[in-house]
This record gives structure tokens, sequence and C-alpha cells, in this order.
């Protein structure tokens, strides 16, 4: 049996560490039949504590290194060393973000820190909370939104209310679809707007789309830009998409989950310009800036409406009598009970390098991502999906010699998007490269290569990972293409 465990939790900084080193690779990819039956999981009998180091080895032995400059498969990336700290920490404290009385200095904690991001984004009288994940932060724009314009759902529920429809763009993330599920409106009812060869919403559309609805006697009840889509990284016009919900007078949320982060640089924030005029916007320090798993928010420019939408005044929690200032207890205005205190983690990133220092770091993404969007474009075999930098996605296709002198008419992009995951299965397999590819609309499989603060990528960097995939590519025959389904 173990000890009380106080040992063991002095050795697991070693056992890490140990995993984290240069020399340790990428992945050690096993296939999942063959990796279950390697592993010791069952949980029916207690092992020592040196038996338990050899069980978490062997785990960590064979799990993704998301540190290394080589994992490029999600937009999420290596945690910022300082977040890191600050996620130990709040776990050895253990304790939850609904009351003053549990929580006093992380909750003074998250309200600055809610208070500052709050001026960042240009909404400095506006509320938010801290939310798990970004696909629950829109949903509590939704539900903001909902209860705006409805404030009578709280207690009655849809049945007494109009069809209500939710606007967002094609390329937008699949969250808005799993909200309007989960929140009762239905899928049928979310509008998919289409996007210009950019990515980025049609403005004429939507408004179209918006007085279709209004025709048929519909409730347009939400609409959904995007600052950063999760393949092609688009930024919507945002200042157009405020004057259509303005016109109409809806509420309008901003998907800023990937590309918020880009409001830390003077220099790139421009980009988001008009997301000030958002009502919602949803942020994921936990993605480009790299705040350690979970680490998400919700930012309303109305005080007090999350409280509204989302109390339910539990008395054992939220007594009125309490003996000091109950404004600061702020779980009440959270669909959660439990809740994690993320916000700290974040503050130990910003206390330590300062708005300068997180801005600095944005800039050196986006010039990372411009130089390799400059060598895609020039390095033979490869071919641009789009030219424009958005965010720092860089999406394209690499074409083996031997297609490149045929015409590339339906079949040949058919092959083309069976190379593409051959490639990756390569790359993976070989523990060169982990990136991620897809189709997007009628765009056959290509690669995505997005760029994070952490860990530092350079120029040397990006030419290897470019080379691996020219090399892996070249691997590859008509034949084995043949065998793919």
């Amino acid at each position: 049996m173990s000890s009380n465990g106080t040992s063991f939790l002095e050795k697991v900084l070693s056992i890490v560490k140990d995993e984290r080193s240069e020399e340790v690779p990428l992945i050690r990819f096993v296939h999942p039949k063959e990796l279950e039956a390697k592993l010791d999981l069952d949980v029916t009998e207690g092992v020592n504590d040196k038996q338990l180091e050899e069980r978490v080895n062997e785990i960590l032995h064979y799990s993704v290194k998301t540190h290394k400059t080589t994992f490029r498969n999600q937009l999420f990336c290596a945690p910022d060393p300082y977040g890191l700290a600050g996620a130990w920490i709040t776990e050895a404290f253990n304790t939850s973000q609904y009351t003053f009385e549990v929580a006093p200095a992380f909750t003074l904690i998250e309200l600055k820190i809610l208070d500052h991001v709050l001026k960042l984004f240009g909404i400095p009288n506006g509320d938010g909370i801290f939310a798990p994940g970004g696909s629950i932060a829109i949903m509590y724009g939704i539900v903001a939104a909902r209860f705006k314009k409805f404030p009578e759902i709280k207690s009655k529920g849809m049945k007494s209310l109009p069809e209500m429809v939710i606007f967002t763009s094609e390329d937008s993330h699949y969250s808005i679809t799993k909200a309007a599920h989960w929140l009762g409106f239905g899928t049928d009812q979310v509008r998919r707007i289409p996007v210009n060869s950019k990515g980025q919403m049609i403005i004429q559309k939507l408004d179209e789309s918006i007085r279709n609805d209004l025709d048929m006697g519909r409730c347009p009840i939400f609409v959904n830009g995007m600052a950063g889509t999760t393949v092609l990284g688009s930024i919507d016009d945002i200042e157009a998409v405020a004057d259509v919900c303005q016109k109409y007078g809806i509420w309008m949320h901003v998907d800023a989950c990937w590309g918020g982060s880009l409001m830390m640089s003077p220099k790139y924030r421009t980009k988001l310009k008009g997301i000030e005029r958002a009502n919602s916007i949803s942020w994921n320090p936990h993605k480009m800036m790299g705040a350690p798993f979970q680490c998400s928010m919700i930012l309303i420019d109305e005080k007090g409406l999350l409280h509204k939408a989302n109390s339910a005044a539990a008395n054992y929690l939220f007594q009125q009598d309490k003996f000091y200032d109950v404004s600061y207890d702020t779980g009440d205005k959270s669909v959660q009970c439990g809740r994690k205190i993320d916000a700290f983690k974040l503050w130990v990133m910003w206390k330590a390098r300062g708005d300068l220092g997180l801005g600095q770091l944005a800039d050196r993404t986006m010039a990372t991502a411009e130089f390799c969007l400059k060598t895609v474009a020039n390095r033979p075999g490869f071919k641009l999906v789009s030219d424009e930098l958005q965010c720092p996605n860089i999406c394209f296709w690499y074409i083996p010699k031997f297609m490149r002198d045929k015409e590339q008419d339906k079949q040949w992009w058919e092959c083309m998007h069976k190379v593409t995951p051959k490639i990756k299965e390569l790359l993976v397999l070989s523990s060169r490269l982990m990136v991620s590819y897809t189709p997007l609309r009628l765009h056959k499989n290509f690669f995505r290569i997005a760029f994070q603060f952490h860990p530092a990528v350079d120029e040397p960097h990006i030419i290897d990972m470019l080379r691996a995939i020219e090399e892996s590519g070249e691997t590859i025959t008509m034949c084995m293409l043949e065998n793919t389904p």
C-alpha cells in the first residue's frame, strides 16, 4: 500500500522534469489497444510509492510533450512557466471560487483580473467570470442575450417565447451548434453565414439572413462575430457586424477565444477594431497566450446581468446576513457551484510580465508566423490556402514532386486529400512533428501550423518543420495512396 502521499508528492517535480528534458521525443505513438495493454491502469488494488512512481513514469513516457516546438497540433501550447507555478499553487490550496469566505485573496484576484481585461477590451463598466472553457463561455453569452431580451425565460421557460434564431460564420466553432442544442433553441435555429475567400463573414449575407428571419416572424437573438476562426484564424469585420447588430437591435457576441490574445499587442490589436462594441466576448488565455488549462472567461458589457440571469440564491452558500460585504460572493453569477480559481495562474503570469512583457510575446508570435508564411509561399512544393495573416495560423498543402506536373483536376485533388493525412501519419510515427490537418468548405485536406506565446519558435525551427513535412511527403508513392481509404 502507498504512504500518505507526502513523500511521493516531493518526487513529482523530478518525474515531470525528466519527461520534459530535451532528449525526450515529442511522442512515442502506440495504437489505443496496444497502449492499453502496455499500461497498468487498474485501480482495484493500491501500490506503494515506488510502484506508483514507475506507473506514472510509464504514463508520461507515452504522453505528448506539448512543451516542444514541434507540437503544432492544436491551438493550445506549452504552459507559461509563471502560469504553471500559479496552477500548482491553486491545486495545492484546493479551494473553490464561489464565496469570499473560502477564497478571499483569490476572489479579489479574479475581480482585479476581470477589471483589467474589461478595460483592455474597451468595456470598462462591464462584468465577467471565468468559465470552464470557451464553449461554456459562449453559452454564458447566449444565456445573457436571451435573458436581456426575455427576462421571463428564467421562470417560464422557452414555451412562452417566440422562435429565436442565432447567427454565426460558417467557419465558426462548433460550440455554437452545441449551445443551441443544450439551451433549447435547436440546431435548426443556427444560421451559418457564408464567408469570403479570407474566411470572414459576408456582412451583406448576414443582413439578408436577419431580414429574412424577421420577415418570417422569428426573433433574431444573437450574432456571433469571429476574432480568430479555428482553422484559418480569420477575423470578421467586427465594426461592420456591430453596425448590423445595432441596426436590428441584436446582441453581438465576439468569439475571441483564439484571437483575443492579440489585444495584448498595441501593434496587432487594431485587427480587432470594433470589439469594444460587443455585448459579450469570450477569450481563452489558455490558447495563444499559454495559460495552463483551463483558463477562459466571458466578458459582458452590463454589470449585474450575469447575476440576474444565473443566480439561484442558494441560502446555504449565499446568505445575505453574513458578517462581511456579500457583494464579493461571486459564485451566484456562475452556472457552476464548485469553481476552480483559474484567475490566479493568469494573475501570476501577468504580474510577472506586465502588459509590456505580454505584448512583446504577442509581437514575437506574429513575427514568427509572418516568417513562416513568407517561407511557405516561396518554398517549392508548398501551396498556401490563404496568403493573408490575420491570426498566427499558416494553412497550406505540400505537393509531392510526382504530382507537381499534373493537371489539378478533381482526381488530382482527391489524391491530395489523401496525401496530407499520410504525411501527418509519417510525421507522428517518426516523432518529428505533430501538425494539424483539416478540410474546409471546398478545400481538400491541408495543414495548419499555429503559433503561440510558448515555447519560443525561431526561424531554424520553422525550416526544420517544413523540411520534415517535405521529406515525409517525398516518401509517399501512388501505390501507398491507392491503399488508403
